[in-house]
């Protein structure tokens, strides 16, 4: 029975990390799942990413309920100074487009912006594995993913991806 356990667990833990594995494109089911503009219409996040084709864009999964995405807002301030170029998107796991919305003034944040219905489960977290906020993740122009997961704005290989 014990070793039973033990390979349940190391067949978990494998799995789990197979399906965290960072990728260099979405893949359709991420793609196809739908956010929420600020004028509550509904888009694909492939149309999200065609608005901005050819073009650097940071990815910030946030909320507004999360102290260290909140922490970490002065820093993606800092971003924006420095890479003026690049499109700064705000996904948004809160809990309700009020909250959400409040949050967006309350702390003054300049980008694009889109709600999560699904927030942390929806089917695009699910795919990229999102398991914590924030989530930076950086799309070079041709559209790839070349920065897969970083938790924090000022994490050396996000730098590096947008320089």
């Amino acid at each position: 029975m014990k070793k039973l356990a033990y390979l349940t667990t190391i067949c978990l833990l494998a799995f789990n990390c197979i399906a965290q594995e960072p990728f260099t494109e979405f893949p359709q089911e991420a793609l196809n799942d739908t956010f929420i503009t600020l004028e509550d219409e509904n888009i694909a996040f492939k149309q999200i990413l065609e608005q901005h084709k050819g073009k650097t864009i940071l990815i910030d999964v946030w909320a507004s309920w999360c102290g260290d995405c909140i922490k970490g807002l002065p820093k993606v301030k800092a971003l924006q100074e420095v890479h003026k170029d690049v499109v700064f998107l705000f996904l948004s796991a809160d809990r309700s487009l009020e909250r959400w919305k409040r949050g967006l003034k309350k702390y003054n944040i300049k980008g694009e912006h889109y709600f999560m219905p699904k927030g942390m489960k929806s089917v695009f977290s699910k795919t990229i594995g999102l398991n914590w906020i924030p989530r930076y993740m950086i799309i070079d122009p041709e559209g790839q993913i070349k920065l897969f997961k970083a938790i924090k704005a000022d994490d050396s290989q996000l730098i590096k991806a947008l320089n």
